[in-house]
């Protein structure tokens, strides 16, 4: 029998209609500048995400602990990179703004183009590109093999635990 953490971070590994989920943390001692549990959702469906938000086991992370802000973006891209067998160690977030002066289709045409080079980048699991058009903003999401991920691609988390039940309906070279 597993321990009630492993068994708590296994919860959703059949989740109808998740992509994945990545159980992600960082922590001052290891130099982030917050200690911060932040779970990343790649959704395969919408009816997927509205169970799991209007369902009993999110309705008990609101008793617990009140409710938490969801972040919500478009998804643009998903890739499966060169490691896409290994498990993941760790994970980045990259946020940017996209220009006042560039026209949002072209923004979005150029990150895509730009998001399929980088997931192919030595170490990466898979990456997901999104765009936020309430703030005009793009988030890369990557997922790297080992524990550690390149310094120079945002924020960098550990991962404690991938749930991918619907990882392959995400579909690899994805665009929307």
């Amino acid at each position: 029998m597993g321990s009630e953490r492993e068994r708590t971070l296994s919860l959703l590994d059949a989740f109808p209609g998740l992509g994945l989920k990545a159980y992600l943390i960082r922590e001052r001692e290891a130099g982030s500048p917050v200690n911060q549990y932040a779970p990343f959702y790649l959704w395969a469906s919408p009816e997927g995400m509205n169970s799991f938000l209007w369902g009993p086991g999110f309705q008990g992370i609101v008793n617990d602990f009140g409710r938490p802000v969801v972040q919500h973006w478009t998804g643009l891209a998903y890739e499966e990179g060169p490691a896409a067998a290994s498990a993941p160690g760790a994970a980045t977030r990259r946020r940017t703004p996209l220009g006042e002066g560039v026209p949002p289709g072209e923004a979005v045409a150029e990150a895509v183009a730009r998001h399929a080079r980088e997931a192919r980048r030595d170490g990466a699991v898979a990456s997901a590109l999104a765009v936020d058009p309430r703030h005009w903003e793009l988030l890369a999401f990557t997922l790297w093999a080992g524990p550690e991920a390149p310094a120079d691609e945002g924020e960098r988390f550990r991962v404690l635990h991938l749930s991918a039940p619907g990882r392959a309906a995400l579909g690899a070279g994805r665009q929307w």
